[in-house]
């Protein structure tokens, strides 16, 4: 069990009523809602395309847009009917490319290189993509598509599941380049055999169940049609006893914290999600009644190293590792996604996120970080899909919150987060409940997107505040990926830059840790060599900045030190 787990009066709460947020009492609509929005720009919006959505019922779950990918130039969103690709090259105006009709929920997308993997889950799937379910071959598992063309995807390949494919996650393997690895999360009831050989829904103690494992799918990138599962490793095993169902079997207490029944309940007996870190040979899952650590060094074969559970949480939903790999973020998604979880009422350790430290390959609880302001019962809130901002010096996160809209939290210090920037709309409807809000919020090359189930698709930008520096935000956006998938994370490393080093100057100014003349110094020094080096004299600029570092040797200053020796060593 979680440790402390009792810290709730160290929790951050609601905004004061001293200082009204003004995420509170925004008016609502479809595609007319009000907004609030602080610490971000919003530069574009592009509604829903024809197909994906149902004008007589905006928010049903039929046609909501889910989770994305990003690849080159292009944003590929999926849908529990397909999925779009977006070219945002130009973020301030996203234009769709195509859009691939290909029902079967919950339309979850990656990519890597030029194949594209979507999770299809739901009965209606057929393995032609036809949209009438009583004909054609069922399908429930990952779908494969050659995106090498983006304006015609073919799919290539569709590996057919016992439980289908709710999450999936990419994984690569350091020294394999020539395949990749899928781990996919099936959650749903499973199949019979009926429609697929082997399948079955025997009690832990049965014969091979088909609950308590994940799949595991090699690809072969020469030869994706050849993709097939590997391994289904028993992640929940009981070292001790050998039971496969060795995790959290029943909930800790008869009815959740808050009085009401469990929703969901927190069995493990699937992973929800899985986030794999290939760089540092470690993954975490989200699963349903435990969060757990996982080695993937050997990535056909993961092996879970640690576990822990928590009485507030009803369903383990999530996972975000910091980059240096020594903390994760895991999400509650109490309620499933579809209830309001963010009500005055709420408390803030429920539908949360826990963060924890990553102690000698241990997960130690250091904190809850909730959406710190209260959403009203007609909005679907609680902790959902986000990723980091590469700030350097910082762990900062943006997270979808559903109709909670965009909150971004800086967890440098796991045991005090803080919200540093955020975006929210009102509800859907004014007088009726309706599913919507951000499924999943992500940061790419500079850039903030948001998939809304059922408004469309968002592009934001960062902007000073007393939170961010105009520095911390353009060393940021020097960070490029060439793909990104939020489940699987890539480690990120900075070019030394002027930038860069003046991110880590103003985080000793915010923190106070540089004290005059010193700090006067340092900007001067710092404004000549830029200035130097924009009217091309290398020599100058050089010796400006070697004659900083002379004056950094504060204990607290070695990364500043450091960044400004790099970039002279660049010039």
């Amino acid at each position: 069990m979680a440790a402390g787990l009792f810290l709730v009066g160290a929790l951050p709460g609601t905004a004061s009523a001293a200082e009204p947020d003004p995420r509170v009492g925004l008016g609502a609509g479809w595609l007319d809602a009000q907004s609030a929005i602080s610490g971000l720009e919003h530069v574009a919006h592009r509604d829903k395309p024809a197909g994906f959505f149902d004008p007589t019922n905006p928010g049903t779950s039929r046609y909501a847009n889910s989770d994305l990918a990003f690849g080159g130039g292009y944003a590929f969103l999926g849908n529990y009917n397909g999925f779009n690709i977006v070219d945002v090259s130009n973020p301030t105006d996203p234009a769709l490319v195509t859009s691939v009709v290909c029902p079967g929920g919950q339309g979850d997308i990656s990519v890597h290189g030029n194949l594209l993997f979507m999770s299809v889950e739901e009965t209606r799937g057929r393995v032609d993509c036809g949209t009438d379910p009583n004909v054609g071959t069922r399908f429930q598992g990952v779908r494969i598509f050659d995106i090498s063309d983006v304006r015609n995807p073919l799919q290539v390949a569709a590996v057919q599941l016992c439980r289908g494919s709710h999450t999936h996650t990419v994984v690569t393997d350091p020294d394999d380049a020539a395949n990749v690895y899928v781990y996919v999360s099936g959650t749903t009831t499973p199949r019979p055999a009926t429609t697929m050989e082997g399948c079955n829904d025997n009690p832990a103690t049965g014969e091979n169940p088909v609950r308590w494992r994940i799949d595991v799918i090699k690809v072969p990138l020469s030869a994706p049609q050849q993709a097939a599962v590997v391994n289904q490793p028993r992640l929940f095993t009981d070292p001790e006893t050998g039971r496969i169902d060795g995790l959290q079997n029943d909930p800790p207490t008869p009815l959740h914290p808050s009085g009401t029944a469990w929703s969901p309940t927190p069995r493990t007996q699937a992973c929800h999600d899985i986030t794999a870190y290939p760089e540092i040979g470690l993954a975490a899952g989200a699963c349903q009644g435990n969060g757990i650590l996982i080695d993937i060094s050997d990535p056909a074969n993961p092996r879970r190293i640690d576990e822990v559970a928590d009485p507030s949480f009803a369903y383990w939903h999530s996972a975000t590792f910091n980059n240096d790999g020594t903390k994760v973020v895991f999400t509650d998604e109490w309620g499933g996604g579809g209830a309001a979880r963010c009500r005055e009422t709420d408390q803030p350790q429920w539908g949360a996120n826990a963060i924890f430290d990553i102690v000698d390959r241990k997960l130690e609880f250091a904190s809850y970080y909730k959406l710190p302001v209260p959403q009203t019962t007609l909005e679907n809130c609680v902790a959902h899909n986000g990723s980091l901002i590469p700030v350097p010096g910082r762990d900062i996160m943006m997270q979808a919150w559903y109709q909670g809209g965009i909150s971004v939290f800086d967890f440098t210090d796991s045991a005090n987060p803080r919200e540093i920037a955020f975006f929210d709309r009102g509800p859907m409807d004014g007088t009726l409940f309706r599913f919507g809000g951000f499924w999943s919020a992500y940061w790419y090359n500079g850039n903030l997107y948001g998939n809304e189930i059922s408004r469309g698709f968002d592009v934001f930008k960062l902007v000073p505040s007393e939170h961010l520096s105009p520095a911390e935000i353009q060393a940021a956006a020097q960070v490029r990926f060439d793909q990104f998938n939020a489940q699987r994370q890539p480690k990120v490393t900075w070019t030394p830059s002027f930038a860069l080093a003046r991110a880590y100057f103003d985080q000793l100014v915010r923190a106070d840790a540089i004290g005059q003349p010193l700090r006067f110094q340092v900007d001067e020094f710092l404004a000549r060599a830029e200035a130097f080096t924009a009217n091309g004299d290398r020599d100058a600029a050089v010796a400006q900045l070697r004659a900083v570092c002379n004056k950094l040797d504060g204990a607290g200053h070695q990364r500043l030190k450091q960044s400004i020796l790099d970039l002279a060593a660049t010039l």
